[in-house]
């Protein structure tokens, strides 16, 4: 019963932390980059090979007064910040921001990037990580459109056998997805990539 009293007391610590310490969303701005760890079944594959803590990520937009943000899941889609910070795991994310964002970012290139962004609503996730339009993943979509909107590469495009495929539960999710035809050319953007990028500077964190 002993072995039990650490998490629980971890997990009540940490409900009663979130719980008095509301979301600070004066600290947000439109294009802002959200980082979290995702809780679906392919989480730990991502983490295992990009070694990195965070595997999803979207754009956040204020719509009206109200934060939601831009994500690829099943299907590109906004999701209310709340709702998207609460799917996480311990509800725990890391907001960045591009750098001299205020000179950067201005109404007419947030125009351009909703603009790219629109572009993709609606389509598919892709779970074989294609770098097609037809389908998107997570640090795809956001990639793409500051690319398309900027012409800034945020993180490092890697080919797919650039990645760590030796952990037991990358290796199984390889052999679910691809079987035997593994497209090892493939060209791959990561969250891992984009947290660790030197055109971000972190602005928030919780949890």
């Amino acid at each position: 019963m002993r072995k039990y009293l650490i998490p629980i007391g971890f997990i009540l610590l940490c409900i009663i932390v979130f719980l008095l310490y509301p979301t600070d969303y004066s600290k947000f701005q439109d294009g802002d980059i959200i980082f979290q760890i995702s809780r679906s079944s392919q989480s730990a594959a991502i983490q295992q090979a990009t070694h990195s803590n965070y595997s999803h990520m979207g754009i956040i937009c204020k719509i009206k007064g109200k934060y939601y943000v831009y994500e690829a899941i099943q299907t590109v889609q906004l999701t209310p910040l709340e709702s998207w910070i609460n799917r996480g795991q311990n509800s725990h994310f890391v907001v960045k921001r591009l750098k001299n964002s205020n000179q950067i970012l201005t109404p007419e290139i947030l125009a351009k990037m909703k603009k790219a962004g629109e572009a993709f609503q609606g389509r598919d996730y892709d779970l074989y990580f294609g770098w097609s339009d037809d389908k998107l993943y997570c640090s795809e979509l956001v990639w793409k459109i500051y690319y398309r909107a900027l012409g800034i590469e945020i993180g490092q495009l890697k080919t797919l056998k650039e990645f760590d495929f030796n952990h037991p539960i990358v290796k199984s999710k390889l052999t679910e997805r691809y079987g035997d035809d593994i497209p090892w050319s493939e060209i791959v953007i990561s969250p891992g990539d984009m947290f660790e990028s030197d055109l971000l500077e972190k602005v928030y964190s919780k949890g």
